[in-house]
């Protein structure tokens, strides 16, 4: 057992800080241009809000993304050079977000994004893959601590490059550009020779994985279920946040909404912090991802309850919190259940889907509840996903 061996070699602090600060570099890379600078390069083609051409283009760079990031996570795999892989994807995106300035149509619009979801994905899935290389499981809840930067910076830089008067159209996408590659590329520089032996090495099995192969397929489907069932009601909540807020205050505006996630998304990084690493002292990698997964369903339900603003807000706080801890924490521990180093870029981008497809679930799941039985019945539905998510973590939370 692992409580039985004596410690292996562990990453020094401002390693897994740098590795930390290159994931939020990816998350950098793509929620500014996807949630601002896209949307306004449509306008300026089409002069209108297009929103038949935004979800066109979302849509399929979205399943370009999911075939992508197994699609490099498989390369590295094989050729066994993670950091090459990311250096690659990191020029290739960040030349590709360039020519987002000199498009002419929102055909060309539409085959750029998936050229650049291309380079992007070249870039994360090595990436995911290459943490898993270097970081050994006693210190992975920690590093799922530092991955809850990537979020609150990637909604932070999209507010920095939109500061009025900063940049125009053509120097905000430069200026992600820089900002990407000054958060990736001081890990690449100082990372070589940081994968671990034991942690690279092929292998039938994972160190420490159960001697059941049934029953490590059902902690990597357990993972991957909870995941997908938080993403979903994560995504949900993103995308209509603002309109569920003026249901219950007509006139709410957007910059408050914003404000407020921006808030939920800082809260949620010292939480994961000090959550992760209590995971990993006190050897109980799964039970704050159980524990938020609950939190989630309770914050949820309790917003499905509220008729007045300040308990709606309430229970939103109490849900965003836990599901971004949830999600940052998850991330470090899916590198722990992973059966085989050999695959690990690969079988990162199967994960990688539970990023993805929430975003092809909520729009029906939305249309078919919403206009009828209103948001309510919505958050019921996500508060019970939620709380299955917490007995799916549950099942396979136990001492390591």
């Amino acid at each position: 057992m692992a409580a039985e061996t004596a410690p292996g070699p562990r990453q020094p602090l401002w390693f897994l800080s740098l590795l930390a600060l290159a994931a939020a570099g990816g998350a950098v890379a793509y929620v500014p241009f996807l949630t601002v600078l896209l949307p306004l390069r449509v306008v300026s083609l089409t002069g209108s809000e297009d929103v038949v051409a935004l979800s066109f283009a979302t849509f399929l760079g979205a399943v370009v993304a999911s075939l992508a990031n197994i699609g490099f996570g498989w390369l590295s795999d094989r050729t066994g050079s993670r950091r090459g892989w990311i250096l690659a994807g990191l020029v290739s995106s960040s030349l590709l977000l360039l020519l987002f300035g000199q498009v002419e149509t929102v055909r060309q619009l539409v085959v750029l994004i998936m050229a650049w979801q291309l380079g992007l994905n070249m870039m994360l899935g090595p990436l995911a893959a290459w943490a898993g290389d270097c970081v050994p499981d006693e210190q992975k809840g920690l590093l799922g601590g530092l991955f809850a930067f990537a979020p609150a910076l990637g909604a932070l830089s999209g507010a920095f490059v939109t500061i009025p008067g900063l940049a125009d159209g053509q120097e905000r996408l430069a200026l992600v550009a820089l900002l990407v590659a000054a958060m990736v590329l001081p890990a690449l520089v100082v990372g070589k020779g940081r994968s671990l032996p034991h942690l690279t090495m092929p292998t039938d099995s994972a160190a420490g994985s159960p001697a059941d192969p049934f029953k490590q397929r059902r902690i990597i489907g357990n993972m991957w279920f909870a995941r997908l069932l938080v993403q979903v009601s994560e995504a949900a909540l993103f995308a209509f946040l603002l309109f569920w807020l003026r249901s219950i205050t007509p006139g709410f505006g957007e910059d408050r909404a914003a404000r407020i996630f921006s808030l939920v998304l800082i809260i949620a990084v010292p939480i994961a912090l000090v959550a992760g690493r209590w995971s990993d002292k006190a050897r109980r990698p799964m039970l704050p991802l159980a524990i938020c997964a609950g939190l989630s369903s309770l914050g949820l339900l309790a917003m499905a309850l509220s008729s007045s603003l300040n308990g709606a807000l309430g229970g939103y706080f109490l849900f965003g919190v836990s599901s971004m801890t949830f999600l940052a924490l998850h991330s470090g521990q899916t590198l722990r259940v992973l059966p085989r180093p050999q695959h690990r870029g690969r079988d990162l981008g199967f994960f990688n889907l539970t990023n993805t497809v929430p975003s092809l679930i909520i729009p029906g799941l939305t249309l078919t509840l919403v206009p009828v039985f209103g948001f309510s019945a919505l958050f019921l539905l996500l508060a019970a996903l939620a709380a299955l998510a917490c007995v799916l973590i549950a099942i396979i939370s136990r001492p390591i």
